[in-house]
């Protein structure tokens, strides 16, 4: 006779594992890190592994302080240290860089808890901390190829993006053409000029099942409809600024977004109009991070609200 087993959930394992999925992410991230070295040159690489190597060194040293298992095997702090170097412009004083990670790191993620207890993502809010602290430097952006011909970097900050172009009533015919928007040949923070490495990134995590296209394709299909409704060129809105990153790589984080479909629709779709509402009439030129920062923060809401009822339990009666 057979013995009967009671344990707890999950009673379903994956062969997946929490290193496996970062490594995956990590994978999809490297098209965009080869594009913002090659059009920005040796500081691009000096930007990246500024940010990667503080964020393992805080998280080594938070768990350490706070006497928990360490956790720097899973990956994830390399993908924080990816994501936050994508998210600042390629001139940064590297000191910056080192507060941005250790925000990002010590008091986004590891204060609550760790891997999966942040309910807002810490490249995001380490980004925002940045912009509000160092404003200047975090909307200073460099012509691509600037290390070809400038003899001191500070001769090549001179670049606007195509969001503040438009934003501030400049000149429409300076902004780049649609190829170039779409191979990254433009101003911008390191990961977010190359939409086709973005892309490409996103099919390969949408492959591998490691993300769901949903969050993504509303997201971006909200800004585009939006701003054919508000006139704007579709097009533009959607190559320039960080809505592409963020809708494949920061919007789909498993911690801070919804589990339930109709959640992640909800989600997106929120995060949408927030960017647009941010364009369309803030003094800021992009709201990307901010709209998901945001529905961060509803997330715990937006899934009391969609959590499928218990089979056989009766609705609740009006």
């Amino acid at each position: 006779m057979e013995k009967l087993l009671v344990t707890s959930s999950p009673h379903i394992r994956d062969v997946d594992t929490t290193r496996g999925i970062m490594l995956d992410v990590i994978i999809a991230l490297m098209p965009s890190a080869i594009a913002s070295c090659f059009f920005f040159g040796w500081r691009a690489l000096l930007i990246i592994a500024v940010c990667v190597a503080t964020c393992v060194l805080a998280e080594f040293v938070t768990r350490k302080i706070l006497k928990r298992d360490n956790t720097i095997g899973d990956l994830s702090a390399v993908v924080t240290g990816m994501l936050l170097a994508f998210n600042l412009p390629v001139g940064i004083n590297p000191l910056f860089a080192v507060i941005g990670s250790v925000v990002a790191i010590v008091v986004a993620k590891q204060l609550f808890g760790g891997l999966g207890q942040n309910f807002v993502n810490p490249a995001l809010t380490a980004r925002i901390v940045l912009m509000v602290s160092f404003p200047q430097a975090m909307t200073e952006f460099v012509e691509p190829f600037w290390y070809k011909t400038a003899d001191k970097y500070a001769d090549a900050v001179s670049s606007a993006t195509p969001l503040t172009v438009l934003s501030s009533g400049g000149d429409v015919s300076s902004i780049p053409s649609y190829i170039d928007l779409l191979v990254g040949n433009r101003g911008g923070c390191l990961g977010e000029t190359c939409a086709l490495a973005i892309i490409f990134g996103g099919l390969y995590l949408i492959l591998r099942r490691v993300i769901s296209p949903i969050i993504p394709v509303v997201f971006v299909g909200t800004v585009a409809l939006g701003s054919f409704i508000l006139g704007n060129d579709v097009l533009v809105q959607i190559l320039s600024g960080g809505l592409l990153l963020g809708a494949v790589f920061m919007a789909t984080d498993y911690a801070t977004s919804p589990i339930t479909f109709k959640g992640k629709i909800i989600f997106a779709f929120g995060c949408g109009v927030v960017t647009l509402v941010i364009r369309e009439f803030a003094s800021l030129a992009e709201g990307v991070s901010y709209s998901i920062l945001l529905m961060n923060i509803l997330v715990p809401h937006i899934e009391n609200l969609t959590k499928p009822r218990p089979f056989g339990e009766e609705r609740a009666a009006k």
